[in-house]
């Protein structure tokens, strides 16, 4: 698990909160990197690779259409199922990156886009590939209708300081 020490009032933790993917769930597009397939990840694939999303980079890309792993704005500090939600929490970068809040406030515009290694399809033949294992590198802020999967969100925590968690942890994906 990922622990930060609670700072009141820090000018540079702005929390998030976000539905990174659907697992068990088809992408409504081709992502990124899957040579024009839809991908499925499956539940048992994203439990596995939870523990990999903490401390993983949340970065953006100019125009909010894809990634730009150079462009890290933030970091996820925890990770869970729920459902088929694949959701995530963390913090981005407020001070060092000013541009990016205005832009996040278009409410339900945004969604995000997660970023993989060691991915293992299941048939590389098929027409949609499922994914049985994987390892998460990271994440994308991107516009909502750019992301393979549709259904996920993005959004500030806009709760009192009280109630943002002192700890982040790794969540029973089991619940």
């Amino acid at each position: 698990a990922v622990e930060f020490p609670e700072v009141h009032g820090h000018p540079n933790r702005l929390p998030f909160e976000g539905v990174l993917t659907l697992v068990d769930v088809a992408s409504d597009k081709a992502p990124s990197g899957a040579r024009g397939h839809r991908v499925v990840l499956t539940r048992e694939a994203a439990e596995a690779a939870l523990p990999s999303l903490l401390g993983m980079a949340v970065d953006y890309k100019a125009g909010w259409d894809g990634h730009d792993a150079r462009q890290k704005c933030g970091i996820i500090t925890a990770a869970e199922v729920d459902g088929r939600k694949l959701t995530v929490t963390g913090y981005l970068f407020a001070r060092d990156f000013p541009e990016m809040e205005s832009r996040i406030q278009i409410e339900g515009a945004m969604g995000m886009s997660y970023e993989l290694a060691d991915a293992h399809v299941a048939d590389m033949r098929a027409q949609v590939w499922t994914l049985t294992r994987a390892t998460f590198t990271g994440a994308a802020i991107l516009l909502r209708d750019k992301a393979a999967y549709r259904g996920t969100s993005f959004r500030v925590k806009r709760a009192a300081a009280e109630a943002w968690p002192t700890s982040s942890r790794l969540m029973n994906p089991a619940r």
